[in-house]
């Protein structure tokens, strides 16, 4: 059971349309996590209502530069709370803290080998592992204070953190069975 403070952890789900945002929640279950999914335009209040330890930020299909594409609330950075953003969640972080993100000269759609460095996230994860991509956008440079921790053949950033901040990026997707270490 995931228990911070004596509490049962309260993690929150901001959907931006991906087809595992509901996945992610039940995941979330199986580890014994509390899970309440909102909108990806949900503002902080309704956000910090919900007492979360944790806020995973979905992936989505849009692209970060798609007039009107969903943004995520002002302020969510600067909360303290620690945030896992999920391939589009990841781009809509790059972009909004200084980082670039373009459109993947190769798209990536299925399994891939994910090499994975030392982080937070990957350090107990060894070399080289299998995890799922669906992603039409990458981020081309990590922002500033962002450690790249992961990379496929054809996405050089394929996970990133600012550990100092609490905020872990992946440009795959951990939730679905394909990526077995997820």
């Amino acid at each position: 059971m995931l228990i911070f403070g004596g509490t049962l952890a309260s993690i929150v789900v901001l959907d931006y349309g991906s087809q595992y945002t509901r996945l992610i929640a039940r995941r979330l279950r199986e580890l014994n996590a509390y899970s309440v999914i909102l909108p990806g335009t949900s503002d902080l209040a309704q956000i910090a209502a919900q007492e979360p330890k944790g806020i995973i930020l979905s992936g989505g299909p849009q692209s970060v530069y798609d007039p009107g594409a969903p943004r995520f609330p002002t302020g969510l950075l600067e909360s303290g709370w620690p945030i896992l953003a999920i391939c589009y969640g990841m781009q809509l972080i790059a972009q909004a803290v200084g980082g670039t993100v373009k459109p993947s000269q190769l798209r990536e759609y299925g399994k891939v080998g994910l090499k994975s460095y030392q982080g937070e996230l990957f350090k107990h994860v060894e070399g080289e592992f299998v995890a799922w991509m669906s992603h039409g956008d990458s981020v081309e440079a990590a922002p500033p204070g962002f450690a790249v921790t992961a990379a496929t053949a054809s996405t050089p950033i394929a996970a990133m953190e600012d550990a100092e901040r609490g905020i872990y990026c992946l440009q795959f997707h951990p939730e679905v069975r394909h990526t077995p270490k997820g």
